[in-house]
């Protein structure tokens, strides 16, 4: 197995924020945003020792920031596919506003700080092809947990490979609720990520259903 230095990814991490301008769009200096992930490195470490290096489709962990420090239509446009420049997009069929309705669930209980860390990722291309409720029913049957819509837009702002044709991943870990049946999605269309959504009811052969170990703050 290769050697993987979680430290170094760490740093790594944080330095892709910092130069994609993050903190600015948080309203912060570069030193008060590299404070407020610098509290993170614990949790990271801690498991450090039980980390595999990253795959195309699998990471042992990720930061992310939450549309509390940068809203998402700010974040999803600072996303671009491995090897591209085009700028990520979100899918005209969110009407406006209706974005900020999709929230993360209950359940899972997400962390409520505005950075955190999520560990072992997994794009979940097993699932392609699988309606979008079974597949949230096997994560939840392995003890994992689905990718909210932030937690995706930092596998792809991280790991830009991640994404890939025939190999997108829903985002079932947001949801609108009040029986409301869309799942978020990253997709690829013209060239770039685009935020978007697709029916829990049906498959798709190039969408699976991303997923986590946990989460820690």
């Amino acid at each position: 197995m290769t050697e993987f230095d979680a430290g170094t990814e760490f740093d790594r991490q944080v330095r892709t924020l910092v130069d994609k301008g993050y903190p600015g769009l948080a309203g912060m200096t570069e030193a008060a945003f590299r404070a407020l992930l610098a509290p993170l490195r614990g949790p990271v470490l801690a498991r450090a020792a039980a980390m595999a290096p990253p795959s195309e489709g699998r990471v042992p962990f990720l930061l992310v920031a939450t549309r509390a420090l940068v809203p998402l239509e700010e974040s999803v446009p600072l996303t671009a596919l491995a090897g591209k420049s085009a700028p990520g997009v979100i899918e005209r069929f969110y009407a406006p506003g209706e974005l900020e309705r999709f929230v993360s669930l209950r359940e899972l209980a997400v962390p409520e700080e505005k950075a955190y860390v999520v560990f072992d990722v997994d794009r979940g291309e097993e699932f392609c092809g699988v309606v979008p409720l079974d597949a949230l029913a096997s994560v939840a049957e392995r003890g994992r947990t689905p990718l909210t819509m932030e937690e995706g837009v930092a596998f792809v702002t991280q790991y830009p490979e991640a994404l890939a044709r025939n190999k997108c991943f829903s985002l079932g870990g947001t949801r609108m609720g009040g029986g409301d049946r869309r799942v978020p999605a990253l997709w690829i269309s013209k060239g770039a990520p685009k935020l978007g959504w697709c029916w829990q009811g049906n498959p798709h052969t190039w969408l699976g259903l991303a997923s986590a170990g946990g989460r820690d703050r």
